[in-house]
């Protein structure tokens, strides 16, 4: 710890102090290999006119702990898909940091990791305060580790990070149980599980969090479902310092320009119109190949711009709805399970009370069933043992795998639709610049 050194402001000061300013933080995926590319694309997101954070995205060899692969890599000068932060020396990360971060521009490291010690280890050597995770959402879609190992590998990764506070910072988590293959998960499980793992956050320590909601197929259901978020989350962690960070939309990306850049559009607009502090933001290439530093920064200005002429005439919805009602009733069957919170959601799995639609991890039941309505909103096809019945009474489709299907490229379809001829018959699959392996989050 004695190699840190204290900085006036953390990540989730900053954000909130932006917010209280009237400005969108906007932040990009970004994530490479060699620390001077690294290094450069943090300078750009620094120097984007836009209120920005940096971010380091690590490589998919490190979220599951594959160190040897990585250093393969390494020595035989293969490219890999984000920064090894781990198989990098703290002081070559300390070089990518230098003169880059600081009071006005913290850095948030991005993994996926459900072994996620090292990382933090990792991050904490050089004093950066910001990571983001989960023990659910950083489990289920992204291994087969069991679910209770990855409980008690975050709980124990919480609790180190929390060490941060002797140096003089104030350690921040993001919760990514927003975001869990939220393409086909209505907003209601998406929520409580950003509550829950934001919870599990405070109780190994953690004061400073942000909830994540990823963007979904109907902007009014995502308003409704923000809405709910912030008021579960005034609720629950009144001791807490919090805020709502969204992600344009996680699942297949238009593959047209105009598609992707109106699909980023919308994901401003919500962020701004539902009190959303901060955006992390997709480019026009993220249905064919990870972005340059160039597309990355183009993705964030484009985003504070929408975000600026939205501001004026930001309306935040009202709490009250079946959203709200179905999130707090998760919440809250979760919370009575047990008095540890990890084991309460470890048993909440157990018993179907948290159930992922289309999920193979073996510690998911795998009996709820969601599909996209002709309004165009997520909802339940079949509810499996989810504790909604209180809520209100609903029946059961069935849903094929060609429903499926179309399901996953509804988001594509729909926005790659409003391009004109020209944009649809370029597509974006023939743009020249195509670096590494696709594997970013």
């Amino acid at each position: 710890m004695s190699a840190l050194t204290p900085r006036p402001a953390g990540f989730g000061a900053f954000v909130r102090a932006a917010g209280r300013a009237g400005s969108l933080v906007v932040q990009p995926r970004m994530g490479f290999s060699p620390p001077e590319e690294m290094r450069a694309g943090l300078l750009a997101t620094r120097e984007a006119a836009a209120t920005t954070v940096g971010t380091i995205t690590l490589d998919s060899y490190t979220r599951v702990g594959d160190l040897a692969a990585v250093a393969e890599a390494l020595r035989e000068g293969t490219r890999l898909n984000g920064y090894p932060i781990v198989s990098h020396s703290a002081d070559t990360t300390r070089t990518v940091l230098e003169g880059v971060r600081g009071e006005g521009f913290p850095v948030q490291v991005r993994h996926g990791s459900a072994t996620p010690f090292d990382i933090f280890a990792a991050a904490m050597s050089v004093g950066i305060d910001a990571t983001e995770g989960g023990p659910v959402s950083y489990c289920l879609p992204y291994g087969r580790i069991p679910l209770h190992e990855s409980v008690e590998n975050w709980a124990r990764s919480c609790r180190h990070f929390a060490l941060l506070r002797e140096a003089g910072l104030d350690p921040h988590l993001e919760t990514f149980g927003g975001c869990m293959l939220g393409q086909l998960c209505p907003p209601s499980q998406l929520v409580a599980i950003s509550v829950l793992e934001a919870l599990f956050f405070r109780h190994h320590g953690i004061r400073s969090v942000s909830v994540s909601y990823a963007q979904q197929t109907h902007p009014g259901q995502d308003r409704e479902a923000i809405a709910a978020l912030r008021h579960l989350c005034a609720e629950l962690l009144p001791d807490t310092d919090w805020h709502v960070v969204v992600y344009a939309y996680m699942g297949v990306y238009p593959s047209t320009r105009e598609g992707a850049t109106r699909l980023l559009d919308q994901a401003a607009e919500l962020a701004v119109a539902t009190g959303s502090e901060r955006l992390i933001v997709k480019t026009v290439a993220e249905s064919v190949r990870i972005p340059t530093i160039a597309e990355n920064v183009a993705a964030l200005e484009r985003a504070a711009a929408v975000a600026r002429r939205t501001a004026a005439d930001a309306v935040r919805p009202d709490a009250g709805t079946e959203t709200y009602a179905e999130a707090r009733a998760l919440v809250e069957a979760v919370l009575n399970l047990d008095g540890d919170i990890g084991r309460a959601l470890f048993l909440a799995f157990q018993h179907g009370y948290l159930d992922i639609p289309y999920c193979l991890h073996p510690d998911n039941m795998g009996r709820a069933r969601s599909y996209i309505d002709t309004d165009g909103r997520l909802r339940w096809a079949d509810t499996g043992s989810l504790p909604l019945g209180s809520v209100r009474g609903r029946g059961r489709r069935s849903v094929s795998s060609a429903d499926l299907l179309h399901a996953l490229s509804y988001m594509q379809r729909s926005f790659d639709a409003l391009a004109g001829p020209e944009d649809r018959r370029g597509r974006l699959a023939g743009d020249p610049a195509r670096p590494g392996g696709v594997g970013d989050r």
